[in-house]
């Protein structure tokens, strides 16, 4: 295993912030590995569902750069074209409100433009008012990701692809461009508990919890043990953790425990202050490499 895992940056991209190409140059020009983004195709005004980032026992507003973000697959496109180096991922996809068709020819060519650098995460959604209108019933959204991931599989994969799902099937088509990658982007799923760790091991490359600790041996257990549980080697896990400690001896030990990616997080939509703290975690990533 590394003691250093490759240190990234996440952030949300909306249209009161950099622009993507600006963004990707300013964090290739930095030495960072990659950039990955989230997204929210919209957020439904009723405000429903209540947003995870709420403290407990608390129904915080939600902060409105969910409503702004720029399209996740374009502003990742542009970034791509900044740099022949950077790492371009997605903190995460909400694959159950896409069309997997359409969301496999996107990935593909992303990652055939880009010579091999999409990672894909993966969600299911929180917000069930969002997903209704996508089609996608919250109660659903599981089993229609498994589907969706079954034909984005097919159409990176295979030269006549088919699909057939409960939710989702595909008749026998032909879809290129195919992607650099051997077998597709890693595709990490993102979340914790039992029913993603069971569904990560079934069709997943790896694991994308959001956690700022330092060590995450004991949250990693229940996932290896559904690997193994699933017939696969858990030593072949793919991690990356997204909201990343800013620590450096903490980075060094993720990176001892196993994790391939860690991801710094912005919180701003100020030009200024993007850069300034993309200028502070330079700093850490310099230290970092000096510990190696």
């Amino acid at each position: 295993m590394s003691d250093l895992p490759a240190i990234g940056i996440t952030m949300f991209s909306t249209d009161r912030s950099m622009h993507p190409i600006d963004i990707g140059r300013a964090v290739a020009e930095r030495g960072f590995a990659s950039l990955y983004l989230p997204e929210h195709s919209h957020i439904p005004t009723s405000r429903q569902s209540r947003w995870p980032g709420s403290r407990p026992g608390q129904t915080d507003p939600l902060p409105d750069y969910y409503c702004r973000m720029n399209d996740q697959i374009v502003a990742l496109s542009m970034i791509a074209a900044t740099s022949t180096e950077l790492e371009v991922g997605t903190a995460v996809t909400l694959v159950p409100q896409h069309d997997p068709i359409w969301l496999a020819k996107q990935t593909a060519t992303l990652d055939h433009l880009s010579g091999g650098r999409l990672v894909l995460g993966v969600g299911f959604g929180w917000n069930r008012e969002q997903g209704a209108s996508h089609g996608a019933a919250y109660l659903e959204r599981r089993d229609r990701t498994d589907d969706c991931i079954g034909i984005l599989r097919t159409l990176w994969i295979d030269e006549r692809a088919s699909f057939d799902g409960d939710h989702a099937s595909l008749p026998e088509s032909w879809a290129w461009p195919k992607p650099v990658q051997s077998g597709g982007p890693p595709v990490v799923v993102g979340g914790m508990g039992p029913r993603t760790y069971e569904a990560m091991a079934r069709w997943a490359d790896g694991w994308m919890p959001i956690t700022a600790r330092s060590s995450i041996t004991d949250r990693l257990t229940p996932v290896q043990r559904a690997f193994e549980a699933a017939g696969r080697d858990p030593d072949k896990i793919e991690i990356v953790i997204a909201g990343a400690t800013t620590d450096p001896d903490g980075l060094i030990n993720l990176g001892r425990e196993g994790v391939q990616r860690a991801l710094l997080t912005i919180w701003s939509e100020d030009s200024d202050e993007i850069l300034r703290t993309l200028d502070r975690y330079a700093d850490i990533l310099q230290t970092v490499q000096g510990m190696r």
